[in-house]
């Protein structure tokens, strides 16, 4: 029995998105194989565990008698410890541990989360993880590092400019002016570091822009603006492995695109009757939101976004299952990336079950590939014996 600490919420603005998720996926876990330890980070940045949070309905009246605050440490080979924080000490000793942790199943989304963060802990102490490293994270995050390394890499993407805050605030004038020579309308300005189309507005003109910018700027100190296209095909495709053993789902088109999809769009849009596998809970999430799969584009088209998705995976050392969001041009039928997706919401387990795999076969999947990854990260040397400290003598008090 695997002991699967399932991580999610976090200090983000999607921190309910990835409630769902989680409360999703934990639905959907194997009990035989997996001993499911639900570990939720507050919006205040505690850490809580306990049964009371599988039940959605604890989360609107939050009530901490009822849950453990918690923290995870290493415990060596490969585990972690999740304990009680603070400390109550017992005369008999043991009361602080409450499980050992083999695996943690990560469901952020957004900051403090998705975004190498934990990632990054979770590598410090040499438990295993789901989700891509820090690398991959912390790219996938970041829209302009996104971008940039997108075209160096020669991927399809749209003209886009970017500038800090305080460049908008010293000189807003310029920065319009930068925009209007650059593309001109329409154009989307996004916050760097935020997803779920939080913070992202259309702009038509300069009036609308400079008012897009400051939105943005709400939410992030890097800003994004990107070169729109008139009424745009989005097509999302989603990839699962590890290294060299990638693949590509069926590509799914969202039918509620118009403008461009807001965050009511995506997480509330049907969820009250929405439906995912035969296991899923009805508890809304990107499995809620109306889509077309496969996307009805011609296969050339389904082939070339599959295979980018997959080369996109494998440059950026990606791991488990991450979705690629793209946009197509309908009057020239070009393809442009448009975003990553480390840890789609509801794990894009819609996109898999058209290929035979259920949800709980790609839950699966992710947790071998945790185990893959540590395994591999294991043959590589991170030490090296050096005579320095021998060299240096011992201090005086």
């Amino acid at each position: 029995m695997i002991n699967l600490a399932v991580l999610y919420g976090s200090r983000a603005c999607e921190h309910d998105v990835s409630i769902v998720t989680a409360l999703q996926a934990m639905d959907n876990l194997d009990r035989s194989k997996y001993n499911v330890i639900p570990v939720y980070l507050a919006k205040d940045g505690r850490w809580f565990t306990g049964q009371a949070l599988r039940d959605v309905r604890f989360y609107k009246a939050f009530d901490e008698a009822k849950v453990t605050p918690c923290r995870l440490s290493p415990a060596g080979n490969g585990q972690g410890l999740l304990e009680r924080w603070p400390k109550k000490r017992s005369l008999f000793g043991g009361a602080d541990e409450l499980a050992r942790v083999d695996c943690c199943l990560l469901a952020f989304h957004g900051m403090n989360g998705e975004d190498g963060t934990i990632q990054g802990l979770l590598e410090l102490y040499d438990i295993p993880f789901t989700s891509s490293g820090v690398l991959g994270s912390a790219a996938g995050m970041d829209k302009i590092a996104m971008k940039l390394l997108y075209k160096g890499a020669g991927f399809p993407v749209l003209d886009m400019v970017w500038f800090l805050r305080e460049d908008f605030q010293r000189d807003r004038q310029a920065q319009l002016d930068r925009v209007e020579r650059a593309f001109g309308y329409p154009c989307f300005v996004k916050p760097a570091n935020l997803g779920s189309s939080i913070g992202i507005t259309k702009a038509k003109d300069r009036a609308s822009l400079e008012q897009a910018i400051e939105v943005a700027a709400g939410f992030d100190k890097r800003i994004l603006v990107e070169k729109g296209l008139e009424k745009p095909k989005e097509v999302n495709c989603a990839a699962l492995g590890y290294g060299g053993d990638v693949r590509a789902s069926v590509c799914e088109m969202p039918v509620s695109w118009e403008e461009f999809l807001s965050f009511d769009d995506k997480y509330l849009h049907g969820a009250k009757g929405a439906k995912g596998s035969n296991k899923a809970p009805a508890k809304g999430g990107m499995a809620s939101l109306g889509r077309q799969i496969p996307a009805p584009i011609p296969q050339e088209t389904t082939e070339k976004i599959q295979a980018i998705t997959v080369e996109m995976f494998r440059l950026m050392d990606l791991k488990g299952v991450v979705r690629v969001d793209y946009l197509i041009d309908q009057e020239s039928g070009q393809v442009y990336v448009n975003e990553v997706n480390t840890i789609p919401g509801s794990l894009a387990f819609y996109l898999w079950e058209p290929l035979g795999i259920p949800y709980a076969k790609l839950l699966d999947a992710l947790v071998e590939d945790a185990f893959k990854a540590r395994e591999d990260k294991n043959r590589s040397s991170f030490s090296f014996r050096s005579a320095i400290l021998d060299k240096v003598g011992g201090s005086k008090r």
